[in-house]
């Protein structure tokens, strides 16, 4: 009897190991490569669950992965990336895709939480909107030509380290391109630079184009977009009379999360994705900011775990606010 208990025990765990392996690696720097991989890993486990689509392509021809996850005609949108040295929101929100799709699979739960509320309410997750940048601040230049490795080297002042690189393969800054008042965007550099030029004109970048046209075709009922780092969140651009609705939005996330509700700035200046949706669409839009302040580099792995657990719930809670909302 207890040789055929120790068998069961040893069966168990062997499932319960089993059952717990993840496509999405969290122990190392998340790239492009690696997110094109996952993402297709997790469509063809989760086939009737999950949708994959390509809504673009980068200036230098990476695809701009979406995936959908639910059943529900209403939307939300959560994006990451859109500068090179954040990817670890890529890598949070592919974690938040595979754990959902999991737990939706089998009508479960994330912690506390249910799954339930994707049978009404679809996630539309684009991990890496920047893979241009994400793959030069990683330092992996042998992916470009030598003639574009020399103009990317003059664009970081000719240091030969990208890890502060921020924008895209050009140089623009895509959270600078939207067209939210891009006319009043005055500082910044002006000619293509590793952070802070807004571009030409606004939506120039081939990403930010994509992402609009994505965005007016799902029509999300919320949208927001992850960047680090500060722990700190930001909802208020012109709301108007929508202002204590996405101000209490902003808040549950605010004591979901931990981090720090941001204070309306009255001089703001726009040209941020945040400020383009809330203005063009009068719905809710979150800059979400996870780690601490790191400087001008990714945030470092050891601090994943953290941000993971304070987020994990995220989509779902915004899933049950865009129920609320009336289209």
């Amino acid at each position: 009897m207890a040789k055929y208990l120790c068998l069961m025990l040893i069966f168990l765990l062997l499932f319960e190991n089993a059952a717990a392996a993840k496509m999405v690696e969290t122990n190392k720097p998340y790239s492009y490569e690696q997110l094109s991989n996952d993402i297709v890993e997790i469509k063809n486990k989760y086939k009737d669950l999950v949708g994959v689509r390509s809504i673009g392509k980068s200036e230098l021809g990476r695809e701009i992965w979406a995936a959908k996850l639910g059943k529900g005609d209403k939307t939300i949108v959560l994006i990451g990336s859109h500068h090179g040295r954040e990817w670890m929101t890529t890598m949070l929100l592919m974690k938040m895709l595979e754990t959902y799709a999991a737990a939706f699979e089998q009508q479960g739960k994330i912690g506390v939480k249910s799954t339930r509320i994707l049978n009404e309410v679809s996630i539309w997750f684009i991990p890496m909107l920047n893979p241009d940048g994400v793959t030069i601040q990683q330092n992996i230049l042998g992916e470009f030509s030598l003639e574009h490795q020399k103009r990317l080297l003059k664009m970081n002042d000719g240091d030969r380290n990208f890890k502060r690189w921020k924008a895209n393969g050009k140089g623009v800054d895509l959270n600078r391109q939207y067209p939210a008042d891009w006319n009043d965007l005055k500082l910044g550099p002006s000619e293509p630079y590793y952070k802070s030029y807004k571009g030409k004109k606004p939506l120039e970048a081939a990403e930010v184009l994509a992402l609009t046209r994505f965005i007016e075709e799902v029509s999300p009922s919320i949208a927001a977009a992850y960047h680090s780092a500060g722990r700190e969140i930001f909802w208020n651009y012109k709301n108007g009379i929508f202002s204590l609705r996405d101000y209490l939005i902003a808040w549950k996330m605010a004591r979901l999360t931990g981090y720090k509700l941001a204070m309306p700035d009255m001089e703001a200046t726009g040209g941020g994705f945040t400020d383009w949706f809330i203005t063009t669409y009068h719905r809710p839009a979150l800059t979400i900011e996870i780690s601490y302040l790191v400087g001008e580099t990714n945030p470092p792995l050891s601090v994943f775990k953290n941000e993971w657990n304070r987020n994990k719930y995220v989509g779902l809670m915004l899933a049950h606010e865009a129920e609320k909302i009336l289209d």
